[in-house]
C-alpha cells in the first residue's frame, strides 16, 4: 500500500490505500484560494478528503492559532472543518462541488488543538437539486465524538 504524501505520521497507516479527492492544482481553479480546502490559501485549513465506501474521511490537526477556550478550537473553526468535510462528501457522492445552503453543528465536547482528529462525512439523501449530508469530528484513534453536523448542499453544475 502507498502512503498519502505529507500526512503526519499518526495518520499514515489509517489513510494508506485510500484515494484522495484532489482539487486541481491550477491557480485559476475557483477553489485554489479557498480558506477551507484551497492549497494556496496562506493561513487556510487545507482540508483533505479521502474516499471510503461510506463517504469521506479527513485527517485533521487544528493549529493552536485557531484556539478559542484554552487548548480547544474556536467553535467557528470547528464549524469550518465540518463544513469542508461535508462538502467533500458531496464531491465524493455526486462528482460535483457543492455549496453550503444550511449547516447545523452540535458541539459535544471541546475540540482540542494540536491533537489528531478524524473528520467523517457522508451523503444521507439526494433530492435532485440538493443533497443532505452528515458528519462528525472524532478523536483519533479512540473515535470519541467531539462534534457532529448536518447540512444541505447544492451541487454546482459541472464546470462551474
Amino acid at each position: 500500500m502507498t502512503e498519502p504524501p505529507d500526512l503526519p505520521g499518526i495518520f499514515r497507516e489509517y489513510f494508506a490505500g485510500l484515494e484522495e479527492q484532489r482539487h486541481t492544482s491550477r491557480p485559476d481553479d475557483v477553489f485554489h484560494d479557498c480558506f477551507g480546502c484551497g492549497p494556496a490559501h496562506p493561513i487556510g485549513l487545507r482540508v483533505r478528503c479521502f474516499k471510503t465506501g461510506e463517504g469521506v474521511v479527513s485527517p485533521i490537526l487544528i493549529a493552536r492559532q485557531y484556539a478559542g477556550p484554552p487548548n480547544a478550537a474556536h467553535g467557528g473553526i470547528v464549524a469550518a472543518y465540518l463544513d469542508e468535510v461535508l462538502a467533500g462528501a458531496v464531491v465524493g457522492a455526486t462528482g460535483r462541488i457543492g455549496v453550503t445552503g444550511e449547516l447545523t453543528v452540535r458541539y459535544v465536547k471541546p475540540v482540542p488543538t494540536e491533537t489528531p482528529i478524524l473528520g467523517q462525512g457522508r451523503v444521507v439523501a439526494a433530492h435532485g437539486r440538493y443533497v443532505d449530508v452528515e458528519g462528525r469530528l472524532e478523536l483519533f484513534p479512540t473515535r470519541e465524538v467531539l462534534a457532529t453536523a448536518r447540512g444541505r448542499f447544492f451541487p454546482l453544475p459541472n464546470g462551474a
